[in-house]
């Protein structure tokens, strides 16, 4: 009995300094960035580096993977990034013009805009776990995330719900921000990539 509480005592706390590892280099590497350059790969090196341990390598060198992934998908990762992160910049002057229209406008042009922004979220959602797991042009990686979230959707609702109720928890405790909020956010965004890609790898497989 004491020998299997040791063992889950070592194991909650070999995760628990992984997931801090990883949580500080996603800060480091996106400083190291200066943000601009730095956030998207980072965050694409962390979801590389959660992928790899939900495929069972569990004994793979934090650092080591984390800086190779970084640097592998530098360029692509900043692709995908600035092209989402302009696509959102749009979105959002445009809810700024909904804003100032002082309801002069008719009631389909707002449910438009809200679909086109629910629309953003299923590509960004989806697209950087594609970008880890597959190769591929950056518009096929938004094509296919958008797929992705239309035909997994309750996954996909299930994924933002969570996602932001992570960020939301985070803001009332701060303190966990440096060590294990990113981190905990890219295992478990990758976590359910991973089980829905499976399965359409193993349907493609059947076709």
């Amino acid at each position: 009995m004491n020998e299997k509480i040791v063992n889950s005592l070592d194991l909650l706390l070999t995760w628990v300094v992984r997931l801090a590892a990883v949580n500080l280099l996603w800060i480091g590497f996106t400083l190291g960035g200066l943000v601009v350059v730095g956030i998207f790969p980072s965050t694409v090196a962390a979801l590389g580096v959660s992928r790899k341990w939900i495929m069972g390598e569990t004994e793979i060198r934090v650092w080591e993977t984390f800086r190779k992934i970084y640097q592998e998908e530098f360029a692509s990762a900043n692709k995908l990034g600035w092209l989402l992160f302009l696509t959102g910049g749009l979105l959002f002057l445009n809810y700024k013009m909904l804003q100032n229209a002082n309801g002069q406008i008719v009631l389909f042009i707002p449910i438009a805009f809200y679909l086109l922004v629910f629309i953003y979220f299923l590509a960004v959602l989806w697209s950087f776990p594609l970008l880890t797991h597959f190769k591929g042009g950056v518009l096929n990686h938004i094509k296919n995330a958008l797929i992705i979230g239309f035909s997994k959707l309750p996954i996909s609702l299930m994924q933002i719900v969570l996602l932001f109720g992570l960020a939301y928890v985070s803001l009332l405790y701060p303190s966990v921000i440096p060590f294990f909020t990113f981190s905990v956010c890219s295992f478990l965004w990758m976590w359910q990539s991973v089980h829905v890609f499976k399965k359409l790898e193993v349907k493609l497989q059947k076709t």
